[in-house]
């Protein structure tokens, strides 16, 4: 017998014999039967333990007193456990029993054995129930093969319920291996690559996979540029500007940015875009003026929302791509909901809805996001109507959310962006720090494989990320001559950052093996 006092690995942490059950039995999962079984001979450790050996041939030999006794012997079980393990054998026992139309004996178990166990009155009636109607758990007469089938689904059922050492989780090795794998990749600070990770080493990135270096200057804009937006796809770049325009650009193949249409029809300066989930519409704000909306692959203005007097803030999407919402500065307008026809369909609009600042939509569709009175974040379920309010200590500039809809981020006057936990009440935001912001609307995104990292903007020229798990930025971009308004990472290719600044220019960033 395998001594089961030895340990492994440098720290001692590895008990032999475990390690070496666990290999057993991954190598059975993988259809090495053969070299299953010369492991198990070569070391006396066999994936079952003695007592689920035990267990098997009870249950395959239909000796259901031995197996019940067996089970009530062993001493590592709680009595939930237990229960519950008994309740699958005489599950199958009374099932056998009424297969052999041994109604006598059906009763005998149903009066003694599930009597003694700890299970609801409700479980003994249906059992009863079905007794009495001879359904038996809905099964008729059954031949031989059909039986000893259920006995092995049984056997693979108390394996899931019985805990270690009796029974192993399944592919446990697998599991262990993954965990590894994902340990590292947590530990692992830039990493951004849906690439394969090799087990022969140990994982980690270095700066090649990520934006760092300017890989392209866009210079159509005249004046500021404001905002920035990849497409969902990744397929499309949107900026707009102090200049009066918005500019919808094409991300080749090869990342080069290329201009597709120029959108001119704004008379004040373009301040938002919002590009629809399917992303054949483009939607544009004007400072303090309308809000557009235009089709992507002509160019053209399809329709305009509101008038001189609607004052529109900010816009956004609801996933079917038919609807859409905007907010007005103006605490007289309030939140609107239309259709793409311009058809009002519902509004949210009063004493408790002051001037809205920024607003979004969880990729869900199941919330809607608003920043109203400076220093709130309201989350409104639109199906419930549930609503949470969030209050900041200092004032909102923007407002981002993620792409799992679990998470939002706020850029504060305060030179802090806030992480918040949209489904999670009472748990305090994360904090990022770092970047310059005092005067100015600065935007900031989530970003990256898996949406892992947050980049910003700031008003000393340069651009700030963040890896989720950490306040300190990994990385500061230069590049830019003045304030950087806003940044954006492309959806589909997380190694390409986009970034619009107050030097007129648009910049993108990627690693520098593309230059």
């Amino acid at each position: 017998m395998e001594n089961t006092g030895i340990t492994l690995g440098p720290k001692g942490m590895i008990k032999k014999h475990e390690l070496v059950r666990i290999i057993v039995q991954c190598l059975y999962s993988l259809g090495y039967s053969k070299s299953a079984a010369c492991l198990e001979l070569e070391s006396c450790i066999t994936n079952k333990s003695p007592k689920f050996e035990s267990l098997e041939s009870q249950i395959l030999n239909a000796k259901w007193d031995d197996c019940i006794g067996s089970i009530n012997k062993i001493d590592e079980l709680s009595d939930e456990t237990r229960s519950s393990a008994l309740l699958l054998v005489l599950e199958q026992c009374l099932l056998e029993c009424l297969n052999c139309g041994d109604i006598s004996l059906a009763l005998d178990i149903l009066r003694k054995q599930f009597s003694a166990l700890q299970i609801g009155k409700e479980t003994v009636h249906k059992l009863s129930y079905e007794l009495l109607s001879l359904k038996g758990l809905g099964l008729a007469c059954i031949d031989c093969d059909e039986v000893h089938e259920l006995r092995k689904r049984l056997i693979s059922k108390l394996e899931k319920v019985l805990p270690p050492p009796i029974t192993l989780p399944d592919r446990r090795l697998e599991h262990l291996v993954e965990f590894a794998i994902c340990a590292q990749v947590e530990d692992c600070v830039y990493h951004n690559s849906s690439d394969m990770i090799s087990l022969y080493k140990d994982h980690h990135c270095g700066r090649d996979q990520f934006p760092t270096e300017t890989i392209q200057i866009l210079t159509y804009h005249q004046n500021e540029v404001w905002f920035v937006q990849f497409s969902n796809t990744g397929e499309y770049l949107a900026s707009s500007s102090s200049d009066c325009t918005a500019v919808i650009w094409k991300v080749q193949d090869d990342n080069k940015v290329t201009l597709k249409h120029i959108l001119c029809s704004h008379k004040n300066p373009v301040s938002f875009v919002a590009w629809s989930p399917d992303d054949t519409m483009l939607l544009t704000c004007g400072n303090m003026e309308v809000l557009k909306l235009w089709e992507v692959a002509t160019g053209t203005c399809k329709h305009t929302f509101g008038d001189d007097s609607f004052i529109v803030s900010s816009c956004a999407w609801f996933p079917d791509s038919k609807r859409l919402v905007c907010g007005s500065s103006d605490p007289k307008k309030g939140i609107y909901m239309w259709d793409c026809e311009g058809n009002e369909i519902k509004a949210w609009k009063g004493m408790r809805m002051p001037k809205v600042l920024d607003l979004a939509v969880t990729p869900d569709g199941e919330n809607l996001i608003s920043i109203f009175s400076d220093k709130e974040i309201r989350i409104l379920n639109v199906t419930t109507n549930a609503e949470r309010v969030i209050t900041e200590e200092h004032s909102i500039t923007s407002l981002s959310v993620s792409e799992d809809s679990k998470f939002l981020i706020v850029n504060l006057n305060s030179q802090e962006i806030h992480m918040w936990d949209i489904t999670r009440e009472g748990v305090k935001p994360q904090t990022y720090k770092g970047h310059v912001q005092q005067k100015y609307v600065i935007r900031s995104c989530f970003g990256g494989l898996n949406s892992m990292f947050i980049a910003s903007g700031s008003e000393d020229s340069k651009v700030y990320i963040w890896n989720r798990r950490s306040h300190v930025p990994i990385e500061i971009l230069s590049g830019h001559s003045m304030t950087v308004n806003c940044v954006s990472w492309n959806p589909k290719r997380p190694q390409m950052l986009a970034s619009a600044s107050d030097d007129n220019t648009i910049r993108i960033w990627g690693p520098s093996r593309l230059k």
